[in-house]
């Protein structure tokens, strides 16, 4: 069994549980691509069995979320989940909000919140932050494509729809949105509602699938790729799936590979006239 599932995982819980319940559904190894934070809910696109090894590409892809921020208090995880402290100052205008939210869309150096995963000498942030370790953590570049207020959801809560690229903190926009407009600020609530190709609207509670009903909800590994599709014969087809790479007038990037049963095996690449086999899913 191989493919992916759309779960729309519940807030409040972990991603590797919402992953275990698919594993013992299926009884095969499966992966997320892609984790949540248990605040958050939404989309997270879950991989069975040899569709994990897809990982890499589904990583780096476009996010969409619809995130509420709240002003006037700071946290230590940037969330509602940590030490939250009342901080005051004046609560911004939509109007205000608005005018700076350009800003922070483009490619820009976002610093990680310090409760997150990212490694320090091989710790984790999370692991020091708990520990009473003082760290700095170095700025990334990322994408923020799009970012639009949507609403006033109380007197100091703001909902955002937010469209960025993978590695993106949504607390870390939070943080950054309040210093601009010279008041502290963090997220209270996130849902994932796009993740590449995998969209909210095709997901799933786990909660509501059996061992009888599952596969109606697996997605063929090879729809979700973008890709132009390959089908080799013959002596080229022998030495690709042996892992020879053949000649090709294919034009350079990447294809769907198909077995000369039809069967999807894997994805190649095309360079400089030559083709070779770069993932096997089959």
């Amino acid at each position: 069994m191989t493919g992916f599932i759309i779960v729309n995982k519940a807030e409040g819980v972990s991603s590797a549980r919402e992953v275990n319940i698919i594993k013992k559904l299926t009884n095969t190894s499966c992966g997320h691509m892609g984790t949540l934070d248990p605040m958050a809910s939404g989309v997270l696109p879950v991989a069975i069995g040899n569709a994990a090894r897809l990982f890499d590409y589904f990583l780096s892809k476009r996010k969409t979320y619809i995130a509420t921020f709240v002003f006037g208090c700071d946290s230590d995880t940037l969330d509602t989940t940590g030490n939250v402290i009342e901080t005051g100052g004046k609560i911004p205008t939509e109007a205000e909000i608005e005018a700076v939210l350009p800003n922070l869309v483009g490619e820009v150096l976002q610093i990680p919140p310090k409760y997150s995963a990212k490694n320090i000498d091989g710790k984790r942030g999370y692991q020091l932050a708990r520990a009473g370790i003082d760290f700095e953590l170095p700025p990334k570049k990322v994408n923020i494509y799009s970012i639009h207020l949507l609403k006033k959801v109380n007197e100091r809560s703001f909902a955002f729809e937010i469209e960025c690229g993978g590695g993106t903190y949504i607390r870390s926009i939070a943080r950054d949105l309040g210093t601009m407009l010279d008041i502290k600020a963090i997220m209270s609530a996130l849902i994932r509602t796009k993740s590449g190709v995998f969209d909210l609207n095709a997901s799933v509670e786990t909660g509501n699938l059996t061992k009888e009903n599952i596969e109606k909800y697996i997605i063929k590994t090879d729809d979700v790729l973008p890709f132009e599709s390959f089908h080799p014969t013959g002596n080229e087809a022998k030495k690709l799936f042996n892992g020879l790479t053949v000649n090709s007038s294919l034009s350079d990037g990447t294809y769907k590979v198909y077995c000369t049963d039809g069967s999807f095996y894997g994805l190649a690449e095309a360079k400089d006239n030559i083709l070779r086999v770069r993932t096997k899913l089959c």
